[in-house]
C-alpha cells in the first residue's frame, strides 16, 4: 500500500486530498495542531523542528510515497508593512515556508523511489492585492524551493507545487463570483484533491507549478 503525509490536514483543501488518497487506496497521516477526520491524526506544528521530528516518530512509518505540503496559517490581512510585527511576519513564514522545509528534510529519506513531493504554493504568489504580502511571500517561497528540490531529489523523487485561487465550500456564491472565472464557477476542494492525485502519479512532470485556479489569473479585469 503507498503512503503519504498531508500536513494541514483537517483544514477544507487538506481533508479532501485525504479524502481523495483514502479513496485510492492510501494510507493517510494527516500532520496538524487540529483534529481531522481523515486518515491517522498525528498532532504536529509544523513550524517547530521538535514537533515535526516527534509527529514522525508518532507515526512511525520506515516508508513513504507522498509528501503534500499543504499546512500553514490562512492567508489573513496583514497591516500595512510599517505596522506588521515580526512575530506574525514569522508565524506566517514558519508555518507554510520553514514548515514545507522541515516535513521535507524528515520525509526524504523514508521516500521510494518514485516518490512525490507536493507544495501547495497559491495563485497570491503570482498576483496580490497587498494586504496579502506576508502569505505572499510565504507561498512566493515554496514556489522556488520546489524547482530547487526537483533538481536536487531528481530522478528519484518529483517535486511539484500546486497553486490554488479561489476555493471554498460556500453555497452563498453570486454570479459575478463564478463569473469572473474564465471556467465559470469558483473551485472546489476537490479540484484541488484531483490535481495532487495527478501530481502524485505524473512520472514525467516535475519542478512545475500548475495553477488550479478556474484560469482567474489569465482574465484581466477592469474598474467599469
Amino acid at each position: 500500500m503507498k503512503r503519504a503525509i498531508v500536513t494541514g490536514g483537517a483544514g477544507l483543501i487538506g481533508t479532501a486530498i485525504c479524502e481523495a488518497l483514502i479513496a485510492e487506496g492510501w494510507e493517510v497521516a494527516s500532520f496538524d495542531l487540529k483534529e481531522g477526520s481523515a486518515g491517522h491524526q498525528i498532532r504536529c506544528d509544523l513550524s517547530d523542528e521538535a514537533s515535526v521530528a516527534a509527529a514522525f516518530d508518532a507515526l512511525g512509518w520506515d516508508a513513504l510515497d507522498l509528501v503534500v505540503n499543504n499546512g500553514g496559517l490562512v492567508g489573513t490581512s496583514t497591516p500595512d508593512i510599517s505596522a506588521t510585527r515580526l512575530d506574525d511576519w514569522n508565524a506566517m513564514i514558519g508555518s507554510h515556508l520553514t514548515g514545507a522545509f522541515l516535513v521535507t528534510r524528515a520525509a526524504v529519506p523514508k521516500m521510494r523511489r518514485g516518490g512525490s513531493v507536493v507544495m501547495m504554493a497559491s495563485t497570491r504568489a503570482l498576483m496580490s492585492e497587498g494586504w496579502d504580502f506576508a502569505y505572499a511571500a510565504a507561498k512566493g517561497g515554496l514556489v522556488a524551493l520546489t524547482q530547487a528540490l526537483a533538481v536536487q531529489l531528481g530522478p528519484a523523487i518529483r517535486v511539484n507545487a500546486i497553486a490554488p485561487g479561489w476555493i471554498t465550500d460556500a453555497g452563498d456564491l453570486s454570479e459575478i463570483d463564478h463569473a469572473q472565472h474564465p471556467a465559470g464557477r469558483v473551485g472546489r476542494p476537490g479540484d484541488i484533491a484531483g490535481a495532487v492525485l495527478y501530481l502524485a502519479d505524473a512520472g514525467f512532470v516535475t519542478g512545475q507549478l500548475l495553477p488550479v485556479d478556474g484560469g482567474m489569473t489569465k482574465k484581466m479585469i477592469y474598474a467599469e
